[in-house]
């Protein structure tokens, strides 16, 4: 880490000094790394530390070395700085994130001082979650939508989502020809046209949620791909990322009422102009369409992806039914 980083997190946490950096995880395709940084005699004993460096050749895992990839992934670090300097702070204790100390970028490279949520009682992580867990992770969704409801997201993504078709050119080119593909520019407009806009965490699935050490609360992570979009892109794609296909089906009525039912309660504290039933009746129209848009990036980029199952198929299906309606 450089000099100058190592001087900022000192003084925007009024720390001693720096005892060691343990490390976390290096970011995606070799883009840098998050530690977390033990600090001396201070209330803060530790923060974590996103230190994004440009790499000289990306190693991505599935082989998208490209200009257009690295590019993404630039403006994605340059998001998500934005969405803690200018937005972070209106997420409040009900879509917890982490408090940001500072943001600071030097050449190539750019730092992310964060509050270390394990010493703030969000030290468990999961790989796939009960439904009551689930449901901890919808209500955290809901609130966050509430709260940048009808909102522009000036520094963010225009449209969220990693998947978003114009961002992903190169896999919708070699996904296989089909009704799918034929329709997958129609469904990405009637998603982006929707009325009833909001941001979207843009990644929500289990692993950027972090949870209390009774379960009963999370905070969310990871805000490379927050932008504008309609909400249940957020809701479906974290269902499809920590239930299984059966539990999809099963609780698919039970998980979309709770969804809606704490996003009523909730807009009904801060928008209560806002025609509620609207947008329930749009956005649960909608969900069979969220769940066909990232099915159209999954066949791009790994098409033996579990994630491409029955109930995803069923959800296509269903899409492209109402589309030929």
């Amino acid at each position: 880490m450089r000099k100058e980083f190592e001087e900022t997190i000192l003084k925007v946490t009024a720390a001693k000094g720096i005892i060691n950096s343990d490390p976390i995880q290096s970011l995606w395709s070799g883009y840098g790394e998050i530690t977390r940084v033990n600090l001396l005699k201070v209330q803060v004993s530790s923060v974590i530390v996103k230190n994004i460096q440009l790499p000289k050749q990306s190693n991505h895992l599935r082989g998208w070395n490209t200009t257009i990839s690295h590019q993404r992934k630039i403006k994605s670090y340059e998001v998500e700085m934005s969405f803690y300097k200018q937005w972070s702070e209106l997420c409040k204790d009900n879509c917890r994130v982490p408090k940001c100390y500072a943001v600071s970028t030097i050449g190539e490279e750019s730092l992310i001082v964060l509050e270390d949520l394990d010493a703030s009682g969000y030290p468990i992580k999961k790989s796939s979650l009960t439904k009551e867990e689930t449901k901890t992770c919808l209500k955290w969704l809901a609130n966050f939508h509430a709260a940048f409801m009808n909102i522009v997201p000036e520094g963010l993504w225009e449209k969220g989502t990693y998947w978003h078709l114009s961002t992903r050119s190169e896999e919708f080119e070699v996904m296989k020809n089909g009704e799918l593909k034929e329709s997958a520019k129609q469904i990405d407009q009637i998603l982006n046209n929707c009325k009833h806009q909001t941001f979207v965490h843009g990644d929500a699935k289990v692993a950027n949620f972090c949870f209390s050490t009774d379960g009963t609360e999370v905070a969310a992570v990871d805000f490379q791909y927050v932008g504008g979009g309609c909400g249940i892109k957020d809701v479906a794609y974290l269902m499809g990322s920590c239930l299984t296909e059966s539990e999809c089906e099963k609780l698919e009525k039970e998980l979309l009422n709770y969804y809606f039912k704490e996003l009523e309660s909730t807009l009904g504290k801060i928008h209560k102009k806002l025609k509620f039933k609207e947008l329930e009746k749009e956005w649960r129209y909608l969900y069979s369409f969220a769940w066909a848009d990232f099915t159209r990036f999954l066949l791009g980029w790994m098409p033996t992806h579990q994630k491409l199952n029955n109930y995803s198929q069923q959800q296509v299906s269903k899409t492209l039914l109402l589309l030929n309606k």
